[in-house]
């Protein structure tokens, strides 16, 4: 595929971070980077197929035993694969184990699609990531390298200092707000060879920090609602992820399906848009 050439489907392939934590709609679904990113496709594309398989808290091998098969079968024109930051963030993470599953959902996927898109994922400034910067770039090397070997594009979110402000954050510090989402669908979007709309580096306004109490409260806050809640599910080895599956796959026949927009002028949230029930695009 070209990269200016028309795209007329699209897979997500992930954990929350595709799923579209934090940008939460009024009717209480998701709709991050890569439903924006269909939006605006599906509007330069009559006929345009989505399906985001991507379900919150999974590891790099829950993706690829849960959700590279049946992406792969869709022969989507491209596919897009985040995974594995899960892992590094994990008190305990064996990175050959990392490195092995991440290559084996690249070597699936890669020829099931016209082009594959891989990520370096963006990463909150603060003292807590600095913890994990080794292992992410450690991630993000092999990203690099498996690009390179399969012809894949990579989004180099990570690179980009204005992703890193807290205030593209939400109060999880774990996920984008909308406004973080909007930048990683205009990158993917200047990425896959479109023309640009804005300049997602952009850093944001200026602007003068909160106090020193403020701060205090924010971090009693967020350790009461995020913190401590997520240490006790790696404790008890439960994910916030169990029990769920991606928006457009159907766990009783184990297979992905699309959906499309009914007005290609006025999209709307994807949630709103219909199933197709003719067959996977060849």
């Amino acid at each position: 595929m070209e990269m200016n050439a028309s795209c007329t489907s699209l897979v997500a392939v992930g954990d929350s971070f595709t799923e579209g934590m934090s940008d939460l709609l009024p009717d209480g679904s998701y709709r991050g980077w890569a439903d924006v990113l269909a939006g605006r496709l599906a509007v330069r594309t009559p006929g345009f197929r989505y399906a985001n398989l991507a379900v919150r808290g999974k590891l790099i091998g829950q993706i690829v035993d849960e959700q590279v098969d049946a992406a792969a079968a869709l022969r989507a024109d491209v596919v897009t694969l985040v995974g594995g930051l899960n892992d590094t963030l994990r008190p305990k993470c064996d990175m050959g184990m990392v490195r092995g599953r991440l290559e084996e959902a690249v070597e699936r996927l890669a020829p099931s699609c016209k082009k594959l898109v891989l990520m370096r994922s963006p990463g909150r400034n603060g003292p807590v990531m600095e913890r994990f910067r080794p292992r992410m770039e450690e991630l993000f090397s092999l990203v690099d390298e498996l690009a390179l070997r399969h012809g894949a594009l990579v989004v180099d979110l990570y690179g980009a200092p204005a992703l890193g402000d807290p205030r593209l954050w939400d109060v999880d510090r774990l996920h984008l707000t909308a406004d973080g989402h909007h930048r990683v669908a205009e990158a993917v979007w200047q990425t896959l060879g479109l023309p640009p709309e804005s300049d997602w580096r952009t850093p944001l306004p200026t602007s003068v920090p909160p106090g020193w109490a403020i701060r205090r409260v924010e971090d009693l806050r967020f350790a009461r609602r995020h913190l401590m809640p997520w240490i006790g599910r790696r404790l008890t080895g439960r994910s916030s992820g169990d029990g769920r599956t991606g928006a457009q796959y159907n766990a009783e026949l184990g297979t992905a399906f699309w959906v499309t927009p009914g007005d290609v002028h006025n999209p709307g949230p994807v949630a709103t848009w219909r199933q197709v029930d003719a067959p996977p695009l060849s």
